[in-house]
């Protein structure tokens, strides 16, 4: 069907009449018109065409455009986001999701660490005290960054050279660490296992310098330009331990003001040596003149010693002996720690061999607490002199210590304002040693007697059983073996096997 030739609006109205002459001239089925199929961009895009007046190439190229972004089927559906599975904690800030993670048990914490790495980050951050056990983590810069806000740092265990895949395992009260089979006959494993001195420095200042915010701080085998590198870059450092201390060690830390709790450890038997005299101790006095609560380890000493730091740290009010090494009359120094209120005796052989008169002892009048834990009481001269320096006590807890009988127990006769009396292991003292001391303390309000064998139920005075009816708090297990029957009622056990071993 050929048409004249005439302009575009001409042949276009022509075509579009043609269509409507016949509209299936194909002869193709027609669908049902209840059955109406919807309009197809094609369709629109080309009815716009035939009813556009003026032929605007900018309309044109829009209308393709949209034309073929929409008739083109994508590669990948669009994605439409999934709420339920989103991570709506990024919707938090740190600091309030950090609010969040420290209100949680800390049972928690390793759990929560592994939820993605934001996390990880943000618990590292609420982490305040940490033990190292491998010094590279700390010379690496890894824990600083892992756990930035640390306060407390314990790196003994991390200066320990040791096998990590041995079964035997040497523990102590101050350190614990593997050992070699192989290792020498002399069990003197510290000295040998320790890191090198400039290793452990190189840590401190790693560690001096990205936690400045450091409160407490235990280490072992350091020198003296370690801790000068603390000292000088934690200025909030207020409780320290240092094990296998020495003289020249103690000046690192003379500059150190504001420290308050001080634990020095200089000899350990089988672990290392070291020495602590009155040099050491005398710098530590002029130096560290707010300290609070003192201990000394394995330290040597004298009267001049212990002088010193009763002069000068005012503010002193515990004071601890740890199997000391001291020299002969140095107990009447504690007369010059006059506001101190604790003094505690551990695992000591001896106290004072040769105290000297008892006129010069002088006392602590502002104790309240005397404290002796597995010491060895043995020496008249030693116990007596002790329990004169320490005659305002108002609280005496004894505990396993070999040697207390009757006759040493006496001689705290002179303690006139004793509040609490604990004995616990005293297995040489029995009712009449114990009676003669306590009803002398008028003031006596609570006693407390465990495991002291000798003691016994059957013996109690009738004096003694009066005291009881006016004290406030009383404890009375002085045979643990007379308490097990009772102790085992109605659980079927302590019948002699009755229940397993039935005769038939």
């Amino acid at each position: 069907m050929s048409f004249p030739p005439s302009n575009n609006n001409t042949q276009n109205q022509n075509q579009h009449n043609a269509i409507i002459k016949n509209p299936n001239p194909n002869n193709f089925p027609i669908s049902s018109p209840t059955k109406k199929r919807a309009s197809r961009w094609s369709d629109i895009w080309l009815k716009t065409n035939t009813n556009a007046k003026n032929n605007n190439p900018l309309n044109s190229m829009v209308v393709a455009m949209q034309l073929h972004s929409l008739s083109s089927s994508p590669k990948h559906p669009k994605s439409i986001p999934n709420f339920s599975i989103m991570d709506r904690t990024l919707l938090l800030s740190d600091e309030l999701l950090l609010k969040i993670l420290a209100k949680l048990p800390d049972s928690q914490r390793n759990s929560n660490s592994l939820v993605c790495k934001r996390w990880l980050n943000l618990q590292g951050r609420l982490v305040r005290s940490l033990k190292v056990l491998d010094w590279n983590f700390l010379l690496s810069g890894r824990l600083i960054h892992r756990f930035p806000n640390l306060n407390h740092v314990d790196l003994v265990s991390g200066s320990l050279i040791s096998p990590r895949n041995s079964g035997i395992c040497l523990s102590h009260r101050y350190l614990s660490m593997h050992v070699d089979s192989a290792s020498s006959p002399s069990w003197c494993f510290g000295e040998e296992n320790l890191l090198p001195v400039e290793v452990i420095d190189n840590g401190l200042i790693a560690l001096a310098g990205g936690c400045p915010n450091l409160r407490r701080l235990s280490v072992i085998g350091a020198s003296e330009m370690g801790l000068l590198s603390v000292a000088e870059e934690c200025s909030t450092l207020q409780e320290l331990e240092l094990q296998r201390c020495s003289d020249n060690v103690l000046r690192g830390i003379a500059a150190r003001a504001n420290l308050q709790i001080l634990k020095l450890v200089g000899n350990v038997d089988g672990l290392y040596t070291s020495v602590v005299s009155d040099i050491g101790l005398t710098i530590l006095a002029q130096g560290c003149k707010r300290l609070v609560k003192l201990e000394l380890s394995g330290c040597e000493g004298s009267f001049d010693g212990i002088k010193a730091i009763g002069k000068c740290c005012q503010m002193l009010e515990e004071l601890t002996f740890c199997d000391h090494r001291m020299d002969d009359g140095w107990l009447a120094a504690l007369s010059f720690c006059e506001n101190l209120k604790t003094l505690r005796f551990q695992s000591c052989k001896r106290i004072d061999h040769n105290p000297g008169l008892e006129e010069y002892l002088g006392s602590c009048e502002a104790l309240e607490r005397l404290h002796l834990h597995k010491c060895q009481l043995r020496d008249k001269k030693s116990v007596a002199a002790m329990f004169s320096v320490c005659r305002a006590a108002k609280e005496i807890i004894i505990q396993d210590c070999w040697g207390l009988d009757n006759t040493m127990f006496s001689f705290a006769n002179v303690c006139r304002r004793v509040k609490l009396l604990y004995l616990e292991g005293c297995s040489m003292l029995t009712n009449e040693g114990l009676e003669s001391v306590i009803h002398s303390w008028k003031e006596l309000q609570s006693l407390k007697v465990v495991s002291c064998k000798n003691i016994k139920d059957s013996e109690i005075s009738p004096e003694l059983a009066t005291l009881f009816t006016t004290l406030i708090d009383l404890k009375w297990r002085p045979d643990t073996k007379s308490l097990l029957p009772s102790s085992l009622a109605g659980i079927g056990m302590g019948k002699k096997g009755g229940k397993f071993f039935r005769r038939v």
